[in-house]
């Protein structure tokens, strides 16, 4: 067909197209792609004459038709190209730009299909440029946040499927991962086990401590994995894909395998609940917990049915007590459960008046009730535990009183007999004079602690009295600039933190003026406390859904099952974007150009009136220009200007999830600005003037009905959240109360990244740096805020020194894919100092989670100066001295730990000692002839090991005693213990309180809900508890020393009836905030400031945090 068409063309006119050969295919298709190239790159109305010598060759009338589908127009005797909208960025959509793309592209591929000496002639490229980026781009998946350094792979080196199991590539960053795991969790629930797997499988294959400590709390909170599930299967001797398996034969290969190794039978009764659970089977999980808490629970253990009679009813039970006596006490909450359920007077009345007669709770059973083994405890305690079970089983309350009711009177207590009498503890201190104790409203325990521990702080409490004066008012111009947590915030999210404040505001002030010993949170302040505005809105979007499995909607019919895209960060107008580490780095976008550089000027389609300067405009195959324009054909069309730019997703712990961009598919977080006066309408207003009062108009409708009460549903709806809420993690429960203050509050000012300064800011936030050498030497530092110090105690017991040395010391992190020094220094310290203490670990072995009880040794008063951020050369050549005799200590401990632990339960010495008089008894007994040379040897190595054994101990004595002592003399920022959070329990369950202590009465108080109790015995809050479970220290808060009278207040109380004059009321100190601003003022003049042997100060005294300066500079946020 070209031939022909050439062919004719040169016959029509040989003597203008003498020496012109018949064009090859490629010819073709790559003259056709340069035009519609140069028509997308040119925005220039162009034409060129019909009779162009090559446009006849190659394509001529006889493809008219074609070409001008593709937009091409005849005029008389020019050609008129096609004009799509060069102005478009991609993604392009316009139409005529969309079909002129896609035939460019098809082109390309027709031209690579030629062969080898065909391309050749016209330098076509071998491959087509890779489209795995503008995809990437039409998914949204171009830019996110990534973690080159983990790879998790089959021994093949293909991707490990754990990856694509979670909807996850294997880059992806570990929050990512997390985002990945919870959104399959929400559309598909039913398969829980299978994606908590393949969250083990790449939490191990990666080493992630974030990933690991994850799946041990998915696991805490009851959730299981497949690989559970097997194994609970293979422990029961179970085949998993037998068809013959059913609920009965499960049960009774536990019951055989229970009685056959009963010593096994907790392990056996974990995983007949972990199948329970997988199957869905509440008969296999009633057998496992072995409790009986409803009527179908009672009808199961006795192995009855709902149609029979009360008097088989009692048969079942007798027969059930016949085999077993000590299942008595069970079998009677049987049959109490199916009276009360059936209304039953005659089940009733055998309960009460049967042939074994009423029977009283002992002590002993007491005790084993509420699961106490140690029955020194205090009354405290005691409730705790009556209380956490019945928020567990509140059907079991009357078995519950029954149980603390027989401990009360063995007791002879009479804080227990008024609980039980009244439901409250008594309080033996005056309501005027001590503080007010709150209520748990459903596991909630941690919450009241939390709570308490804000109300003491002075400022805080103020402010949260007086919240209006501090209110951020919800104009355009203060929503533009907020910025919270390193991001900005949503008109909705400031509605919600106000609320929450209000919540806030509403409790102070009932712990301020109630009569009562105790007050009750209300259920809506402890669901904005407890639950996050981002878990808030998952639980929102999974209750629209409804079914099994929820769907993203419909295509074409189908649903849509997976997870919800990530949110898209919004670009900061300056193209500068925050990392939410207090680090600024500049988007640096491709720029790039049109018409300019990387395109000509002048097309191969000129202006020309006639064919010979057409032709001209042709360009030559083999020129430089032609081989650039057509390897800009085969470029990626995505280097041209964004029109957006995009930075990365903050990761802080402080934060919460960025607001949704706009192209999110909720709109959630969008921002509405105020709507706009209707000047038309004849009462409408207009703008005041600067300073002219704004008079409000008269009302032109009657008062709103007061709010409705909540429907049972809406309650119910509440309670759950706020149980799920109980669940979340401390630190984020933590973050979300500051974070929500921060949010609902006006700033004071701002930090040159835009960050709100205010004075939650200045009371709970300090900066960070951490210095890394890279691996050329060069020393990189990076700025951050913290709120909280995190510590552990995982690798034994230790000081409050030694676990704040693990959070600043060096130690070596993954740089350019090598372990290189890191270090972390203070470079601004809070007045009120949080130090979290992270007890929940992860035994990989098991799988499980589990909590370290190790001892944290507290002290009253800690001194700061050694992790400040100092210049002194003295200063920072301690750290030096201390990091490098702890790095001593580690491998001198690792060796005596050698020398010690065995397989034989002996040390080295004791070994080797043995082993020499073995070998002395068989030459004794002539058995066997053992050289003296090797008898002899073995006692030299075991005289050795044991003189090592003797220096090492030594050795290991210096330099704790050198560390100890290192920074012994830097006492110039001194902090008070001021509160400790106290939990006792495991990593699954358990309760908190807290112990605050009150300066200026010199006492500490515990808060244990209700309760709150004077301390007499600080030993419990500093020693170590010798019981199996000890209480142990969860959180501690540490406040500036010369700032502790000013800073926290614990005992706040104005009851009405006792009101002694009408200003002593606290909410009418009006400017606490400002007198306690002023007072520190003044006090600057006289704050130490901190010195490093050189005299070079560090910085000033807390104090100035409340003002923003340092000594002798501004502070820059």
């Amino acid at each position: 067909m070209i031939r022909a068409r050439a062919e004719k063309a040169i016959s029509d006119d040989p003597e203008r197209f003498e020496g012109h050969a018949v064009p090859l295919p490629s010819e073709v298709l790559s003259n056709l792609s340069i035009y519609i190239v140069n028509a997308l790159k040119n925005s220039s109305r162009r034409t060129f004459p019909a009779n162009n010598k090559k446009w006849l060759l190659c394509l001529g009338d006889a493809c008219s038709e074609l070409v001008e589908y593709i937009g091409f127009k005849r005029q008389d005797d020019t050609w008129l190209v096609p004009q799509p909208d060069v102005s478009e960025s991609p993604p392009i959509s316009n139409p005529a730009n969309l079909l002129l793309d896609d035939v460019e592209k098809e082109l390309l591929a027709l031209l690579l299909q030629r062969s080898d000496d065909e391309r050749r002639a016209i330098k076509v490229p071998d491959v087509l440029s890779s489209a795995t980026r503008d995809l990437s781009k039409a998914l949204g998946t171009a830019d996110y946040k990534q973690n080159p350094s983990a790879r998790t792979a089959t021994s093949e080196g293909q991707e490990h499927p754990s990856y694509p199991s979670l909807g996850a590539k294997l880059d992806f960053h570990d929050d990512l991962i997390k985002f990945s795991y919870e959104r399959q969790l929400v559309v598909d629930p039913d398969n829980v086990p299978y994606y908590l797997e393949n969250l083990q499988a790449i939490a191990e294959g990666r080493k992630s401590e974030e990933l690991q400590t994850l799946v041990a709390i998915e696991a805490s909170s009851g959730k299981v994995s497949a690989n559970d599930v097997r194994n609970a299967y293979k422990l029961l001797d179970l085949d998993l894909s037998s068809a013959f398996l059913d609920d009965d034969l499960i049960i009774g290969s536990f019951q055989s395998r229970a009685a056959d190794a009963p010593r096994q039978e907790p392990e056996l009764r974990r995983a007949l609940q972990i199948i329970g659970q997988d199957r869905s089977s509440q008969k296999i999980q009633f057998v496992a917990s072995k409790t009986v808490t409803n009527y179908e629970q009672a009808l199961s253990w006795l192995g009855a049915t709902a149609d029979m009679t009360d008097e088989f009813v009692v048969t079942m039970y007798n027969v059930k007590a016949e085999e077993n006596q000590a299942e008595e006490a069970t079998g009677r909450q049987a049959v109490s459960l199916i009276a009360k359920h059936r209304k039953s007077a005659a089940l009733q009345q055998w309960i009460e008046t049967g042939v074994l007669g009423e029977i009283e709770m002992d002590v002993g059973q007491a005790y084993n009730r509420l699961q106490i083994d140690d029955r020194t405890i205090s009354d405290d305690f005691v409730l705790s535990a009556f209380r956490l079970f019945y928020e567990e089983s509140p059907s079991q309350v009357d078995d519950l009183r029954s149980a603390l009711r027989a401990i009360a009177k063995d007791r002879k207590s009479h804080t227990l007999l008024s609980f039980l009498d009244s439901g409250m503890a008594a309080s033996e201190y005056p309501l005027g004079e001590w503080p007010v104790g709150l209520a748990n409203i459903g596991n909630t325990c941690y919450l009241n602690s939390l709570l308490q521990f804000y109300f003491t702080v002075k400022p805080l409490r103020e402010l949260v009295l007086n919240f209006d004066e501090h209110k951020m008012d919800l104009t355009p111009e203060n929503l533009v600039k907020k910025v919270v947590g390193s991001r900005k915030i949503s008109r909705q999210e400031v509605q919600r933190a106000q609320s929450f404040v209000y919540g806030l505001q509403k409790l102070f002030q009932s712990m301020i003026t109630s009569n009562r010993a105790h007050v009750a949170p209300e259920l809506e302040l402890a669901r904005l406390t407890l639950v996050t505005q981002p878990l808030e809105a998952a639980l929102r979007r999974r209750s629209t859904v409804t079914g099994n499995r929820p769907s993203l909607g419909e295509i074409n019919g189908k649903p849509v099952i997976g997870p919800l895209p990530l949110p898209i960060p919004e670009a900061t107008p300056t193209g500068v974007i925050s990392t939410g580490e207090g680090v600024e780095t500049q988007v640096n976008g491709i720029i790039g150009k049109h018409g300019t550089e990387g395109s000509s000027e002048e097309t191969l389609l000129g202006n020309a009136s006639a064919g010979e300067a057409a032709d001209r405009e042709m360009l030559d195959p083999n020129s430089e220009e032609l081989q650039e324009q057509q390897q800009q054909i085969l470029e990626d069309k995505e280097n041209l200007p964004p029109t957006k730019q995009s930075p990365e997703r903050p990761t802080t712990p402080d934060t919460n999830l960025k607001p949704l961009a706009e192209s999110s598919p909720s709109r959630m977080n969008e921002q509405h600005p105020p709507a706009e006066p209707n000047h038309d309408l004849p009462n409408s207003t207009s703008p005041q003037k600067a300073g002219q009062a704004m008079i409000a108009p008269p009302p032109s409708r009657p008062p709103p009905f007061p709010p409705r009460p909540q429907t049972e549903d809406q309650k119910q709806a509440i309670v759950e959240e706020v149980q799920l809420g109980a669940q979340q993690d401390v630190t984020e429960v933590i973050s979300n109360v500051l974070f929500q203050l921060e949010c609902a509050i006006k700033a004071d000012e701002f930090d040159p990244s835009g960050e709100q300064i205010d004075l939650v800011k200045q009371l709970f936030f300090g900066k960070q740096k951490s210095h890394t050498s890279n691996l050329h030497g060069v020393l990189r530092t990076q700025e951050q805020f913290f709120s909280n110090l995190i510590v552990d105690v995982a690798s034994g017991p230790k000081d409050i020194y030694e676990a704040l040395d693990g959070a600043f010391d060096e130690q070596e992190v993954e740089v350019e894919g090598s372990l290189r020094p890191q270090y972390t220094t203070i470079t601004r310290i809070p007045p009120v100092l949080k130090i979290m203490v992270q007890r929940v670990q992860y035994d990989q072995k098991k799988a499980t989670a589990f909590k370290s009880i190790n001892h944290l040794g507290l002290k009253e008063t800690i001194y700061m100066d050694r992790y400040m951020d100092s210049e002194d050369d003295d200063l920072v050549q301690r750290r030096k001295e201390s990091w490098e005799w702890k790095r001593q200590l580690r491998e001198l401990e690792a060796r005596r730990t050698d020398l010690l632990k065995t397989e034989l339960d002996m040390d080295m010495p004791d070994v080797l000692t043995a082993t020499k008089g073995y070998l002395d008894q068989l030459s004794e007994d002539d058995a066997f002839e053992v050289p003296t040379s090797l008898r002899d040897g073995i006692e030299k190595a075991a005289a050795e090991s044991r003189e090592e054994l003797a220096s090492l101990d030594a050795r290991i004595k210096d330099l704790t005693a050198n560390i100890s002592s290192q920074f012994v003399d830097k006492q110039a920022l001194p902090y008070r213990l001021q509160s400790v959070f106290i939990h006792v329990g495991s990593a699954t369950f358990g309760h908190y309180w807290i112990y605050i202590r009150d300066f200026e009465k010199n006492m500490w108080r515990k808060y244990n809900d209700e309760s709150v109790s004077a301390v007499t015995d600080v030993s419990q809050i500093f020693n170590q508890d010798p019981s199996e479970r000890p209480p142990t220290p969860y959180f501690l808060v540490y406040v500036k020393d010369d700032l502790k009278d000013r800073l926290v207040d614990p005992v706040c109380r104005d009851i009405p009836q006792q009101q002694e004059a009408p200003d002593a009321h606290p909410q009418q100190a009006a400017g606490f905030s400002d007198a306690l601003m002023d007072d520190i003022i003044a006090d600057d003049a006289g704050a130490p400031t901190i010195h490093d042997g050189g005299g070079q100060g560090m910085m000033a005294a807390t104090g100035d945090w409340f003002k923003g300066d340092m000594v002798g500079k501004r502070v820059e946020w």
